[in-house]
């Protein structure tokens, strides 16, 4: 299903807010938008989606619970076996479809989940698709992330490449966007995809309390933590949120605003959370993306998710702080 979207342009000790009247408040209002989004016909035809997609993934669900990971590579260079989109991106930039992609799921979930991304891209041409399973009852996000880190170094030590792209889904983003701009990570990641990722915190997390739900609730300190200033970050990234998203509340934390950060946020309308991998606009817009970037993070073909080298702006009244263009 191809959805609608809208582009936008966007510029310690865990301590958590207790729930109150704005939080009740702001969990409504978001259960209002929702509602909203989904008595639409597009919403409809998006809530239906979600159901079959979930029971499709339950019923995959099993498989991948086998191995802590697997990976879609292409062995050599021959291209004459190829389809023709395969073998297009293969001889168009053969740097771009063999750079390594990473999957990363989402909270009690594992790499089933992208099954059909994993596929889609592989179909586009890209060559060496990863994805893994993080500990199911993941308790920290900068535990998981310090673990995100050492299975990066295992690609770029296997495959010889310094930069690989990371796609995350849902908390597998939030882990991800920690070990970008917190451990270092940007000098591995070329550019990190986001899809329903609670950036900004979510009211739900109020329905369970242990560690890691306490570190996704609206300022939380970890969330604090993210806020603050990124200095120099080298990766881009690519973010995906949905006014349909029935896991974010409110919905629009799912996108990303950091003055740091250089960020494309596309908002999508009747997308359920758990579709957000299966849909085909998703699944296309980040081919096209991965498709068409030089070393640098500047796109070569105009028009197509583009983006800017980072700089730092000579108005800025702290040296140490370095400012990005955003997308």
């Amino acid at each position: 299903m191809a959805a609608p979207v809208r582009s936008a342009q966007t510029p310690q000790h865990e301590r958590t807010p207790a729930a109150g009247s704005g939080e009740s408040a702001g969990l409504l209002d978001s259960l209002g938008r929702a509602a909203k989004a989904l008595l639409t016909p597009t919403g409809l035809a998006g809530a239906a989606l979600e159901a079959t997609w979930l029971g499709l993934h339950l019923g995959i669900y099993p498989l991948g619970v086998m191995g802590a990971r697997a990976s879609d590579q292409r062995r050599g260079y021959r291209v004459d076996h190829l389809p023709p989109t395969r073998r297009g991106l293969a001889v168009r930039d053969v740097e771009a479809a063999e750079t390594p992609i990473l999957l990363v799921h989402g909270m009690i979930d594992n790499r089933s989940i992208f099954t059909v991304l994993r596929r889609g891209l592989v179909n586009r041409g890209f060559g060496r698709i990863e994805t893994i399973n993080y500990p199911v009852f993941t308790r920290d996000i900068r535990a998981a992330a310090a673990r995100l880190g050492d299975e990066v170094e295992r690609i770029a030590g296997e495959t010889g490449y310094e930069r690989i792209h990371v796609i995350g889904h849902s908390l597998g983003g939030l882990i991800a966007r920690y070990y970008v701009t917190r451990l270092g990570g940007d000098e591995r990641v070329h550019t990190l995809v986001t899809l329903g990722t609670p950036h900004q915190g979510s009211y739900l997390a109020y329905a369970w309390n242990n560690g890691l739900t306490r570190q996704l609730r609206p300022g939380s300190g970890l969330l604090q933590e993210l806020a603050g200033p990124v200095q120099d970050c080298q990766t881009r990234f690519i973010v995906y949120w949905s006014d349909l998203d029935q896991v974010i509340l409110p919905q629009r934390n799912a996108a990303l605003h950091h003055q740091d950060l250089n960020v494309h946020n596309i908002e999508l309308h009747g997308v359920g959370h758990g579709s957000l991998p299966f849909t085909r606009t998703v699944v296309h817009g980040i081919s096209a993306a991965l498709a068409h970037l030089d070393s640098s993070g500047a796109t070569v073909t105009r028009g197509v998710s583009e983006f800017t080298r980072r700089r730092v702006s000579a108005s800025d009244a702290d040296p140490m702080r370095a400012t990005g263009r955003h997308r």
